[in-house]
This record gives structure tokens, C-alpha cells and sequence, in this order.
């Protein structure tokens, strides 16, 4: 995943969409990313959600804290300490939108912004985790297998918009 986060950065930067909402760091580095978490920070954030993350989603914040947005259709996805039930965050989201996985979802990225990045957890340990992007600006929820297939999507847009 690291490969695709570093493709996307490159792109990202060249284009200079969203360049105004980077760190001089940042740009220096040709890196959207930051630190990464360590695992007492997703431990602790494990206890707050009452919740075992996805092991795809720690292996992301292992590698950066945190994304932000490559372009203005992209969220910016939160550092571990961010993170939070989307319940706690925007209720307005799950009233207005009726459907019963937002209740439980997690938002990771686009807090405060026009589009969510949800994590959905598994009704049963036999299911698998839901990969939501949601926005009101577009029909319905994305869904996407996990996160390393959300990042090549995100790739071959940004690759595509050059």
C-alpha cells in the first residue's frame, strides 16, 4: 500500500490542487502523509471504539497518521486520534440518510469536509468489513473491497486527471 500512497503523493503535488492545504514538509518530501501511528495509539483508540480496526486499516496507520486529500473529491483521512463513530460526529448524516450502517459506522477520513470515508464493522466475526466512501454531493454510497482497492481507485484518478 505504501507504493500507491507514494504514487498518489507524487501526482498529488505535481498538480497542485490541493497544495494550498499542504505543509511546506509535505511538499518538500512529495508526501501526503505524516508519521506514522504507533500501536499504543491504535490500542487506544481500539479501547475508546470498543473495536478490533481492520487489520488493513492499522497497517495503514503504521505506514502515515493521517492522509490528506489529494484533490477536492478525496477526504483527508484522519489521524487514529481523530477518529471516532460518525453517531458522535455528524448525526445529521444518519438521520437524513436512513440507512442503518452509518449507525455503527466509523469515520476516518473527511471529517468536516463535503465527503466520508466510513469503516463499517461486521454485523457477525463471520462477515467482513465495509469500506464506505459517502458523500451528499454524489448518489448513493462507494464501496470498495478494502482500503488498498479504495487507494488504487484513488490512483487511477488522480492518473487519469494528469
Amino acid at each position: 500500500m505504501k507504493e500507491i500512497l507514494i504514487a498518489i503523493s507524487l501526482l498529488a503535488i505535481k498538480n497542485g490542487e490541493q497544495n494550498h492545504f499542504l505543509t511546506k514538509i509535505q511538499i518538500q518530501n512529495q508526501w501526503l502523509g505524516f508519521d506514522s501511528a504507533n500501536s499504543e495509539n491504535i490500542t487506544e483508540a481500539e479501547k475508546k471504539l470498543n473495536i478490533i480496526l481492520p487489520e488493513d486499516y492499522k497497517n495503514f496507520l503504521k505506514i502515515t497518521n493521517g492522509f490528506s486529500a489529494p484533490d477536492s473529491v478525496e477526504p483527508t483521512f484522519m489521524k487514529i486520534e481523530e477518529i471516532d463513530y460518525l453517531k458522535n460526529v455528524d448525526e445529521g448524516a444518519i438521520n437524513a440518510y436512513q440507512l442503518p450502517e452509518l449507525k455503527n459506522s466509523i469515520l476516518v477520513g473527511g471529517k468536516d469536509e463535503e465527503q466520508y470515508f466510513l469503516l463499517i464493522p461486521p454485523k457477525d466475526k463471520d462477515a467482513k468489513w465495509k469500506y464506505w466512501k459517502f458523500a451528499n454531493w454524489m448518489a448513493g454510497e462507494h464501496e470498495f473491497e478494502n482500503l488498498e482497492s479504495y487507494f488504487k481507485n484513488v490512483l487511477d484518478f488522480c492518473t487519469n486527471n494528469e
